[in-house]
C-alpha cells in the first residue's frame, strides 16, 4: 500500500517537474501558476518519499550484513533505527496526502466584533485584531483595512495560503483579566467573535445584481472630511439570503459599494462551503474546515499568563508573546490536528 503510494508520488512529482520546464506550460500564464502551485504542494511528500527510499535502502543493506555476519557486526541496532524511521516517514506520508481543502490557498478577510462584556468586549476585539494582524505581518502577507469603528474590525489578508492559516482563528476568542476601568480588581470574563471568510473572486460566486437592494446614506463617524456632508456610506442587501453588508469608511459612494460587495460574495461563499461541509459531516460524522464559529475556541487568561485552544486542548504559557503576533505554535498544532481527522475520514471512507 505504502510502496504504491509513494511510487504515484514520484510519478506526479517527476511529471509537474516536466512541465515545469516545458515552453508549451511556460508560455501560458495561468497553466504555469497551476503547476507551480501543485509542484509546492506535492514537494513536502516528495521530500519524505525519498527518505522512505533511503530509509528501506538503509534496513535492506542493515539486514543482509546481518545475515552475514550475525549479531556482532553490531547491525541489529541499524536495523531497529531504520525500521522505526520508516514508520514514522509512512505516517507522515499519509498525512502529507490528506486531501487539501481547496481554498486553503486563497486570501481571506477577517471580521472581528466585541461580544459579550460590555466596552470591555470591544477594547478586546481590538486586542485580538492587533495579534491577528501582526501575525499576518509576522508571516509576510499583506494587511488591507476595510472597515474599523465601534468594536468591529474587517479587514484582509492578501497572501498564497493565508486561509490555511487563519480558518483556525474562526470562533469566539475569550478573554479573562481585569480591565483598566475596574477598580476593585476583580476578573471579568469579555468575548470577541472572528469570522474568516476565504476571499471569493467572481467565477466563485454570481451574485446577481437583481438580488440586490442597494442603499445610500450619510455617513456618521470617521471616513474623511465627507463624514456627515454628502449621502457616501452603502448598505447592500442580499435579497435572497438577508445577508447585509454597510460600509462607510471610504469617502466615496463608489469605493464603499465595492467594498461593501468584495465583503458580500465572501459571506456568500462562506455560506456555501458551510452547507456543504454541514452535509460532508453528516455523512462522515467528521468535519474537516472552519468549524461552527459560535463555539468557543480559545481562552486568553491573564493572570496566569496562559492560552488554551479547547478544540485541541492545547494550553501554552507565552500570553505576551501570542498576542504579539507569535501564534505558530497553535496553528502547527491545529493544522496536525486537521490532517490527522482528515486521514481518519479518508480511513473510514
Amino acid at each position: 500500500m505504502i510502496e504504491d503510494l509513494v511510487a504515484q508520488i514520484e510519478t506526479r512529482f517527476a511529471e509537474l517537474g516536466g512541465q515545469m520546464t516545458d515552453p508549451e506550460v511556460i508560455s501560458d500564464r495561468e497553466r504555469y501558476a497551476e503547476v507551480g502551485r501543485a509542484y509546492r504542494q506535492l514537494e513536502p511528500a516528495a521530500k519524505l518519499a525519498a527518505e522512505w527510499r533511503h530509509a528501506q535502502d538503509d534496513a535492506a543493506g542493515a539486514e543482509e550484513l546481518l545475515e552475514e555476519l550475525g549479531e556482532e557486526s553490531g547491525m541489529r541496532e541499524e536495523l531497529e533505527q531504520a525500521r522505526e524511521r520508516i514508520e514514522r516517514l509512512e505516517e507522515e506520508i499519509r498525512l502529507a496526502m490528506v486531501e487539501r481543502d481547496p481554498n486553503d490557498e486563497k486570501s481571506v478577510i477577517v471580521e472581528i466584533q466585541g461580544g459579550a462584556g460590555g466596552e470591555e468586549a470591544g477594547l478586546w476585539a481590538g486586542d485580538v485584531y492587533r495579534m491577528l494582524t501582526r501575525y499576518a505581518e509576522r508571516r509576510g502577507w499583506q494587511i488591507e483595512p476595510i472597515e474599523a469603528g465601534e468594536g468591529k474590525y474587517t479587514f484582509a489578508i492578501k497572501g498564497e495560503g493565508a486561509y490555511s492559516v487563519f480558518k483556525f482563528e474562526g470562533g469566539t476568542h475569550r478573554v479573562q483579566r481585569v480591565p483598566a476601568t475596574e477598580s476593585q480588581g476583580r476578573i471579568h470574563t469579555s468575548t470577541a467573535t472572528v469570522a474568516v471568510l476565504p476571499e471569493a473572486e467572481d467565477v466563485d460566486v454570481q451574485v446577481d445584481p437583481g438580488d440586490l437592494q442597494i442603499d445610500v446614506y450619510r455617513s456618521s463617524g470617521p471616513g474623511g472630511q465627507s463624514v456627515n456632508t454628502t449621502d457616501s456610506a452603502v448598505r447592500v442587501t442580499h435579497k435572497p439570503s438577508g445577508i447585509v453588508v454597510s460600509m462607510q469608511d471610504e469617502k466615496s459612494q463608489l469605493q464603499n459599494r465595492e467594498k461593501a460587495l468584495r465583503v458580500l460574495r465572501a459571506r456568500l461563499f462562506e455560506r456555501a462551503l458551510a452547507e456543504q461541509q454541514a452535509e460532508l459531516a453528516a455523512d462522515r460524522r467528521s468535519q474537516v474546515g472552519t468549524g461552527d464559529r459560535s463555539e468557543k475556541i480559545r481562552t486568553y487568561n491573564y493572570g496566569e499568563r496562559r492560552v488554551t485552544d479547547h478544540r485541541i486542548k492545547l494550553t501554552v504559557h507565552n500570553l505576551d508573546q501570542v498576542l504579539e503576533g507569535d501564534m505558530d505554535e497553535l496553528t502547527e498544532a491545529l493544522q496536525a490536528d486537521e490532517k490527522r481527522r482528515g486521514l481518519e475520514a479518508q480511513a473510514a471512507a
